[in-house]
């Protein structure tokens, strides 16, 4: 075993034994919310270097719950076989057919086609439409959904291996990044949303209307959109390519035989999954039990029924199996567990108490630590649970100063929805294609500190010169 590895391998539980008890009380008042921390910094910095796989390191929390005792082994264990590993199961095995009938190529071509081959203009078509779709709909649904595609794409042009490739790297991190930041434009773009629209009724007394949301919103979605994409076509060229041009890809496709019956399948089925997902709320009075992962878990089973024009299934789940991307799924879950145990053993309250004895009086100062607080909370945990933990707390400290507290909900929800560094949440997904958690690390770290500085400075302006933001 080479010392690099076994340096990096003691490393990462080190880091727990320090976390654990070195981290000061007064901060995190219990040993098993150091330990929640600690066994996030030992992730981290195993997902990071790499000593053992990223599938292995995702069953830590298990491993050091059921040692350390920190909080309910159930509800640990319950985020390996959520709605949302349900989902990336059912997505994984659609695509698995894809492969299998040769659809992959022809969708790669199609798109190539449609959009050019252009780096620039790639990025840029590729965060649009997953920041659009993520206004709207789970960040996961359509991080899990638009990732496949572009993989299939990359792997076309030749760039199918994302970890030594540049452009496969830049292009799924865009998707990652522009399906957290979509989240913010609507209050139907998460549940951490609707958390934070909830705290703002019990505080009116009245109704809220989704539209305000919008409208307060919009110059935040605005300059959060041209930061993140100058910053991801900071360093590409203006005539960097993926390879070949938009005619040889559309020549490409037109040599390509007619669609088989099985593509057809594999695509009716992608599409059907993906349109029930989109459209929830139009049938889930009728089909209430009908959510997205269960219709991509159904249109995963039929796909397991397709046939070619010879009678023979195109699927078994012998070879399926080996090339479904068990390790996004674990790794996602991963994520799911020590966002539990930073919950759950009141790691996330400690840090919101630490805050508020912070003596803010409002200001930039105020605004500053509210977004990057929040902010790095949710990197570690579910933006859901970084919500419910931080907003009313926020509240808090704002009412104590004398304060309206709803401009500052809004100003807490930037950091509720926004995260970059970690594989934790969607950011699981390119990982499990096969980004590296460092390069994520590296472009995420550059990233955060942009944010928080263009939101500080955003927000400060909206709080300071714009009254209606301050309205609910």
């Amino acid at each position: 075993m080479e010392r690099k590895r076994v340096i990096n391998l003691l490393i990462g539980p080190a880091l727990f034994l320090v976390c654990s008890f070195l981290l000061p009380e007064a901060v995190f008042t219990t040993f098993a919310a150091r330990a929640a921390v600690g066994t996030v910094a030992w992730m981290a910095y195993w997902w990071i270097t790499a000593p053992i796989d990223y599938a292995v390191t995702a069953f830590l929390p298990i491993a050091i719950n059921a040692i350390c005792q920190l909080t309910d082994m159930n509800a640990v264990i319950a985020n390996y076989a959520s709605e949302t590993i349900l989902l990336l199961l059912g997505a994984s095995i659609i695509t698995v057919s894809w492969d299998e009938t040769g659809l992959d190529k022809r969708i790669a071509a199609r798109f190539l086609g449609l959009i050019g081959d252009n780096l620039r203009y790639q990025v840029i078509f590729w965060f649009i439409l997953s920041a659009a779709l993520s206004s709207v709909l789970p960040n996961a649904v359509v991080c899990a959904t638009l990732t496949p595609i572009a993989v299939a794409m990359l792997t076309y042009v030749g760039e199918g291996d994302i970890g030594n490739s540049r452009i496969g790297s830049k292009i799924l991190l865009t998707i990652a990044y522009a399906a957290g930041l979509g989240g913010i434009a609507t209050p139907l773009g998460g549940a951490m949303n609707l958390v934070t629209v909830d705290y703002i009724q019990q505080l009116t007394g009245e109704e809220y209307i989704f539209m305000h949301w919008v409208i307060k919103f919009l110059p935040i979605v605005i300059v959060l959109v041209v930061v993140n994409i100058l910053f991801m076509i900071r360093d590409v060229k203006k005539e960097e390519s993926l390879g070949g041009s938009r005619d040889y890809f559309i020549q490409e496709y037109k040599k390509m035989p007619p669609m088989t019956i099985e593509e057809k399948w594999s695509l009716i089925l992608f599409a059907v999954a993906t349109i029930l997902a989109f459209t929830r709320s139009l049938y889930q009075d009728l089909l209430p039990g009908l959510k997205p992962a269960y219709a991509f878990i159904i249109c995963a089973i039929i796909a397991f029924l397709i046939v070619n024009k010879d009678g023979k299934r195109v699927m078994v789940w012998k070879s399926a199996q080996k090339k479904i991307i068990w390790e996004l799924i674990y790794i996602f879950a991963g994520g799911l567990a020590a966002g539990t145990l930073i919950s759950s053993t009141g790691a996330a309250q400690n840090i919101g108490e630490a805050v508020a004895r912070m003596g803010l009086t409002g200001g930039i100062v105020t605004v500053l630590v509210i977004i990057t607080v929040t902010l790095l909370m949710s990197d570690v945990t579910s933006n859901t649970a970084t919500a419910a933990v931080a907003i009313p707390i926020v509240i808090s400290i704002v009412q104590g100063i004398g304060l309206n507290p709803i401009p500052w909900i809004y100003i807490a929800s930037i950091g509720v929805n926004l995260s970059y560094m970690l594989p934790t949440s969607i950011r699981a997904v390119p990982v499990g294609y096969g980004l590296l958690p460092k390069y994520m690390l590296k472009e995420g770290w550059k990233m955060t500190i942009l944010v928080i500085v263009s939101m500080t400075i955003t927000a400060y302006l909206l709080l300071t010169y714009w009254p209606a933001f301050s309205m609910a």
